[in-house]
């Protein structure tokens, strides 16, 4: 016997929507879970690979706010898909949030963000620039109330707050070392 959704019922329906689904498991118990869902999203790692940064985004996240007193993270720029295909709005969201034209993305994969809860499937990619690249200042999409500062970190150091558990922001851990098993040799001294 397989798991199957028997009901779901929405108790909430915004940006986000959260409902409870019954479920009836492989051994044949009927149980409830909690589902969030806000549709699939993209993360991006914009690196320079002559100058050794990375590019990245501090940004209000009020979960860790609620949960942790945190007032900002350091994360990957990223945002929800929005039409079209990932690549194209792993470009958008570059653009929107650090100010970067971004022409080569190098895929990473696409993974659930945190699959006991919520739907969101996040793509994942690397993405190297150079100055040329630069075209706008950034700071989210306007009338986001986004209020993002944008962070260019030296790889060396972004490697560092990894190694020390300094990234509380999965995505953003899960670039930093994809990007180390990739081309470690940005890291070299």
């Amino acid at each position: 016997m397989k798991a199957e959704i028997l009901t779901v019922r929405f108790v909430h329906e915004g940006w986000s929507r959260f409902g409870i689904a019954r479920v009836r498991l492989a051994d044949g118990a009927v149980v409830e879970r909690e589902i969030e869902d806000h549709g699939n999203s993209v993360g991006i790692l914009p690196y320079d690979p002559e100058r050794k940064v990375a590019t990245l985004v501090r940004e209000l996240r009020v979960p860790p706010l609620f949960a942790a007193g945190e007032q900002v993270q350091l994360e990957a720029p990223a945002g929800l898909i929005d039409g079209g295909g990932p690549e194209e709005n792993a470009r958008r969201e570059a653009m929107e949030e650090v100010g970067l034209r971004l022409q080569t993305l190098e895929f990473v994969g696409a993974t659930y963000s945190c699959a006991s809860l919520t739907t969101e499937k996040i793509h994942l990619y690397l993405a190297p620039y150079g100055r040329a690249d630069r075209a706008e200042a950034g700071g989210g999409a306007e009338g986001e109330h986004e209020n993002i500062r944008v962070v260019e970190m030296p790889l060396a150091e972004l490697a560092a707050r990894a190694d020390s558990a300094e990234i509380a922001d999965l995505k953003t851990l899960a670039l930093i070392l994809a990007l180390r098993a990739r081309h470690p040799e940005l890291f070299a001294p």
